[in-house]
């Protein structure tokens, strides 16, 4: 009789030891950073550090959830304006330093509808900068943020 059950119980065992353990993590929390703005407010968002990420941003997106966001790392600080092609909402966009003083903002930022992306305008880039962040379109002024505010990460 034991010979016919160690089948049985060996799937049960193996079947019970893949089941614990921590839960799996959700492909929407990897590669993402936590962003606490002045007032307390906490927003997730994703982080783009690679060249191609960092060009492809939030091209061919039809949403972003409330607050949610994405964050650009440059590997260095420099003078980077973002373009709005192929970005289907509108955006704010946040330029900080490297101590993540926000040095430039470009509020409500429309969507470029051309399929030509010399026809879509270029926004800030006006002022030293290591970080972007883009959030849902009005956010900025919902949150409260202004140039100066510093942002923890």
């Amino acid at each position: 009789m034991i010979k016919k059950l160690w089948p049985v119980v060996l799937l049960l065992s193996v079947f019970v030891l893949t089941t614990c353990g921590p839960a799996p993590t959700r492909i929407e929390d990897l590669d993402t950073t936590e962003i606490t703005l002045p007032g307390g407010k906490t927003i997730v968002a994703e982080t783009m550090r690679r060249d191609a990420d960092i060009m492809r941003g939030m091209m061919f997106r039809d949403a972003l959830a409330k607050d949610r966001g994405m964050l650009f790392v440059h590997p260095q600080e420099g003078k980077y304006a973002y373009w709005m092609y192929h970005c289907h909402i509108p955006l704010d966009m946040l330029w900080m330093d490297h101590d993540r003083h926000i040095v430039e903002i470009s509020a409500d930022t429309p969507p470029c509808t051309s399929e030509d992306s010399k026809d879509c305008p270029g926004y800030g880039g006006h002022e030293t900068a290591k970080y972007v962040l883009e959030l849902n379109g009005k956010a900025a002024a919902a949150y409260g943020l202004h140039v100066g505010d510093t942002l923890s990460f």
